[in-house]
């Protein structure tokens, strides 16, 4: 993972990045096997989104592992003073954790960025026995027509974009996603519709890391055209962007 894709991004991530589906934590907590006593390794845990949802249901301790400064000093000053958050300068391939520390390691928005055969290797070593790996995104519901025209102004403007997440979804990418468990996963998908004002419609757009910086000679064109993008679409001054919660468990 290149740790400085975003770098002067945490504001914003922070700011208008959504938290993760209800239902999903609700997964988790009632049939996952996450509980008052689980401990947790949050890898790739950039400014404490889902970390903090995490926190808030009720675990033990939560290892929140991210190496950009930027993304993990926003998330120290949001749970900094909780005792049950641990904030960890390391990486997916090399945690900083000892072995055999945590009952989950969990990577929300992440894993297409890691290595994937040392990420691996990383989660036996701090996992627990028989402890499990959960993987998650949010990904756009592409059945919904802003969802569709919102990807085509990004490809015009961004050209560092391969796909939401990386291009991770779709037949190959959930390929990629299943063999790296051993055995089977547990795959869920759930809805998670989020209502955007324009500003956060713009700034949801601006926390890609894709997304053309405020130097960059797109810049301004792209921020324009997701103005006439909401306008187009704007009911009472939201649109609603049509998303899913996607996770992926089991044992590697």
């Amino acid at each position: 993972m290149n740790e400085r894709r975003f770098d002067g991004m945490g504001k914003v991530y922070a700011r208008h990045r959504p938290g993760y589906a209800t239902v999903f934590l609700d997964y988790l907590f009632s049939e996952a096997g996450f509980g008052a006593e689980s401990n947790v390794a949050d890898v790739g845990s950039g400014t404490g989104i889902f970390s903090k949802q995490m926190l808030d249901r009720g675990v033990a301790r939560l290892y929140a592992v991210e190496p950009n400064s930027d993304m993990r000093i926003v998330a120290e000053k949001e749970m900094g003073n909780d005792k049950r958050y641990v904030s960890v300068s390391g990486t997916a391939e090399s945690t900083d954790l000892v072995d055999d520390c945590v009952d989950f390691v969990t990577a929300a928005q992440a894993f297409h960025w890691f290595d994937k055969t040392r990420f691996k290797a990383e989660c036996r070593r701090i996992l627990k026995p028989q402890g499990k790996v959960v993987l998650v995104w949010n990904t756009r519901d592409e059945s919904c027509e802003l969802v569709r025209e919102n990807e085509r102004v990004i490809r015009e403007y961004s050209k560092n974009f391969k796909g939401y997440s990386g291009g991770t979804h779709g037949a190959k990418g959930d390929n990629d996603i299943t063999f790296f468990f051993e055995g089977n996963c547990e795959t869920r998908v759930f809805s998670n519709d989020v209502a955007y004002d324009d500003r956060g419609f713009i700034g949801r757009n601006l926390s890609g890391s894709y997304a053309p910086k405020e130097n960059d000679t797109a810049y301004g064109g792209y921020v324009t055209a997701l103005k006439k993008l909401f306008l187009k679409y704007q009911v009472g001054g939201t649109v609603l962007m049509k998303q899913l919660t996607r996770s992926y468990m089991g044992n590697v």
